[in-house]
């Protein structure tokens, strides 16, 4: 599968499935996501990721990358489960993120829209996502595209309290 868009600079982009690019392409993006969260996933986890979200067996879980030329300027991830409210799954956007330089170029913006046409196509009720609330950059997209639904999530550790 692949989209191709313009960005407002002229610049071809394409998105594509990230089984379509190499562990080497998605892995700088993939850390920079967590140095933006400032966290650090062992190798063992993105190893882990990367494995699952390739693998066509595991249906439920993929993503996309936006390619400039040959490299690879955004990810998307996404993962699929069954909801207790409605018939169909929910898509969670697990996952977004887009170098520094490309940012502002609508570039997120397309892949939120091919999520978007993907979990259209399997037939889920809806995409949905979390961000931080000083994201601020990202909020403001979000806000022009979703809806924001006032939730506020919680934590806990799966340990006996």
């Amino acid at each position: 599968m692949q989209t191709t868009i313009l960005d407002r600079q002229f610049k071809h982009i394409d998105i594509v499935a990230l089984s379509e690019i190499q562990f080497e392409q998605w892995q700088p993006l993939w850390q920079g996501y967590q140095q933006f969260y400032q966290v650090q996933l062992s190798d063992e986890v993105t190893q882990n990721t990367w494995s699952k979200l390739i693998n066509p067996h595991r249906t439920h879980i993929y993503g996309f990358a936006a390619v400039y030329q040959t490299q690879v300027v955004a990810i998307v991830h996404v993962i699929e489960h069954d909801s207790c409210w409605t018939l169909k799954p929910y898509a969670y956007l697990q996952d977004l993120y887009t170098l520094p330089e490309y940012r502002g170029m609508g570039i997120a913006q397309q892949l939120i829209q091919q999520v978007n046409q993907t979990a259209q196509q399997r037939e889920c009720d809806r995409v949905y996502w979390l961000t931080h609330e000083d994201n601020l950059q990202a909020r403001q997209l979000y806000d022009r595209v979703a809806k924001r639904t006032g939730f506020i999530q919680y934590r806990s550790p799966a340990t006996a309290m």
